[in-house]
């Protein structure tokens, strides 16, 4: 069973903000991966985030603060 659910393009979109068939070029072009059901696109939660990390212009914030001595 699944962890977290599969996004559809739209609902990708949405939470990108941008318009459905920017999302299917992205699926097109190898940038975001997706598993094809019949005619339509699912994209699981882990690869949009991989996709956002990838494309972040700098590095995710540590899990726990930095301590100082």
């Amino acid at each position: 069973m699944l962890s977290k659910p599969l996004l559809t393009t739209q609902e990708t979109a949405d939470l990108l903000k941008v318009s459905e068939a920017t999302v299917r070029n992205l699926i097109r072009e190898g940038d975001i991966r997706a598993i094809q059901f019949a005619r339509s696109w699912r994209i699981a939660v882990k690869d949009l985030e991989a996709f956002l990390n990838a494309h972040a212009n700098r590095a995710p914030a540590p899990s726990e603060p930095i301590q100082q001595k």
